[in-house]
């Protein structure tokens, strides 16, 4: 199977336009989303429509829980609160319904691949995984060869050998028999890597590779303006951090 992998769209329509249109030039079998398909940006019924007819596996981020009342906004920092809550009031109860709906992990054993927003250990407590140091603590917390993840925004791959040794790659790397991997997708809607186009993984059976694409990005700050939706989350697109 060759799967395309993404995460982290946060209510970015042209950014996830434009990775489903690249992606209309690769060959892949299945599209797995890793979840907060809203969040910060301008349209999040959009995204939601577009995620649910596209994508053959679908996740719950801490955005979306929060968005539907399921996961508690204490922890998420101001200008993230007010855009949850903006969010809320604009989602269509369908969609609303849907998000509750979705799981935070799946586990797909024949293909040996474990999907999950946050982290393998504890993913309803939304731990980041930053670190090598981070993927080794969490490779126990997983059985299968792979674990895809979002939620950080920055895109990686980490590779542990049958040594117990955590090796790095960037932006791709070969996947060998008997080793294991954590592998981030980053995110297509608000890039953390200091580089602002979106990004999307590619994954086969032998090989991963992280790819960017841009987008619109005057666009979606516009509508965010016109939203009004806080500035610190409007500018920090162009910037991708």
């Amino acid at each position: 199977m060759r799967y395309a992998v993404i995460a982290d769209v946060h209510g970015n329509l042209e950014a996830l336009e434009a990775v489903l249109k690249k992606l209309k030039e690769e060959s892949f079998d299945a599209l797995l989303f890793l979840g907060d398909s809203v969040g910060y940006g301008p349209n999040p019924n959009e995204c939601i429509e577009v995620l649910k007819n596209k994508a053959q596996v679908l996740l719950a981020g801490n955005h979306d829980r929060a968005a539907v009342g399921l996961t508690d906004t204490a922890f998420f920092n101001p200008n993230a609160r007010l855009a949850i809550e903006w969010t809320q009031e604009v989602l269509s109860d369908e969609n609303k319904k849907l998000l509750a709906s979705l799981p935070i992990d799946k586990h797909m054993k024949r293909e040996h691949l474990c999907l999950v927003h946050s982290t393998p250990k504890e993913p309803e407590k939304w731990h980041y995984l930053l670190s090598a140091w981070d993927a080794y603590n969490n490779f126990p917390f997983f059985s299968e060869k792979i674990c895809l993840i979002g939620h950080s925004h920055v895109p990686a791959i980490i590779e542990e050998t049958p040594e117990g040794k955590i090796n790095t790659f960037h932006p791709k790397a070969e996947i060998k028999e008997d080793h294991r991997y954590i592998i981030n997708a980053g995110s297509v809607g608000q890039p953390r890597d200091g580089n602002p186009d979106a990004a999307y993984v590619l994954l086969t059976e032998n090989s991963v590779e992280i790819k960017r694409v841009s987008y619109d990005i005057l666009l979606t700050q516009n509508k965010m303006r016109r939203a009004g939706l806080p500035n610190h989350l409007i500018n920090r697109l162009s910037k991708g951090v």
